[in-house]
């Protein structure tokens, strides 16, 4: 049976949204989840969901939190017993599929690489976000914060996870890809935008060129490309926005009596904004190009951001996606070097 293992102690409300989640992907989707840390405060948490699903969920016991603003470091070297340790080397073992957390962002990619280990030809794993489109599609914005620094061979590694998970999770045959710069000509950006530029044009994905920051919504491209200093601000700024416009329409239509009745009138439409622009439809973010799935969710997730965050991490399971993504980086590499000896 294919299971998750969930750290129940990393969103800012832990462990409430864990354990609805885990309960809800459990009693809904019928997947099996492994539920780490305090043993006995899970237990009662558990048990206040009803027992229909306890078939399902295992409990492992955890004494150890990292917080959201433990320095890293410090935290992986002093905390081994904690949810994140725990819950990775779970999955590590074999006891597990795949790891989810709402956890510390930075001691969860720290902890992955050392525990999973990355996938033999890829230098950094990469955070993949999905955003709307106004075209009513989607797109995978990658990377949002693993790697704030980067080389133009990483943005290739960066496209490549990302078309892979554009297919495999989005149902798109052959994804666009972008790169994210200041112009959308090839010489416009810096350095690393332009030299990243050439090596995708030679990669033999469906690179389209350069995207700057007020096309990344149309859905002219399916895979944006980016470092994860640039792609975190895209992310945070987005979440700003999505917060800014759903307050705002909340304030305008309370005003009146008449505004409040034609709010009353749309809502099935506003409910249709709200979860097509809300990212806690998506789950969470996986971070590619580690051996295992691993889901890192929104701090503030809810209980049915758990559940879609097991969801797509059940979905990379069953659809081998890191031996994909090892599969086709290898392939790329192979042409590059082929293609370097015939041209000397």
């Amino acid at each position: 049976m294919l299971r998750v293992v969930l750290d129940a102690m990393g969103s800012d409300r832990a462990p409430l949204p864990e354990v609805e989640g885990a309960v809800r992907a459990a009693r809904e989707l019928g997947i099996a989840i492994t539920l780490v840390g305090p043993e006995a405060e899970l237990r009662e948490h558990v048990r206040r969901f009803g027992d229909t699903s306890q078939a399902r969920l295992e409990l492992v016991h955890a004494p150890e939190a990292i917080a959201p603003d433990e320095p890293v470091a410090q935290a992986l070297r002093r905390k081994r017993d904690s949810t994140i340790h725990v819950g990775l080397r779970l999955v590590q073992e074999g006891r597990g599929h795949a790891f989810v957390s709402a956890g510390n962002t930075g001691a969860i990619m720290a902890a992955a690489k050392m525990i999973l280990k990355t996938l033999g030809p890829i230098d950094r794993p990469a955070l993949a976000a999905v955003l709307p489109t106004f075209t009513g599609g989607k797109a995978v914005l990658i990377d949002v914060g693993a790697n704030a620094e980067c080389r133009p061979l990483h943005l290739v590694q960066f496209a490549i996870m990302g078309d892979i998970y554009a297919r495999l999770i989005l149902g798109i045959a052959s994804p666009r890809i972008g790169l994210v710069s200041i112009g959308e000509e090839e010489a416009k950006g810096n350095e690393l935008t332009r030299e990243a530029y050439k090596r995708l044009e030679r990669s033999g994905l469906h690179f389209v060129g350069n995207v700057e920051g007020q096309n990344i919504y149309m859905g002219d491209v399916d895979v944006i490309v980016c470092d994860g200093f640039t792609g975190n601000v895209i992310l945070k700024t987005s979440e700003g926005v999505f917060d800014l416009l759903r307050a705002g329409l909340r304030q305008e239509l309370g005003r009146t009596l008449r505004t409040r009745l034609g709010a009353w009138l749309a809502r099935p439409a506003f409910d249709r904004f709200r979860r097509r622009f809300d990212y806690f439809e998506s789950g969470g973010a996986p971070l590619l190009g580690v051996r295992h799935v691993c889901l890192i969710c929104h701090g503030r997730s809810d209980g049915r951001a758990i559940k879609n965050a097991i969801r797509i991490a059940a979905e990379l399971v069953e659809r081998r996606a890191p031996a994909q993504i090892e599969r086709e980086i290898l392939r790329i590499q192979e042409d590059e070097v082929r293609e370097r000896v015939e041209t000397q």
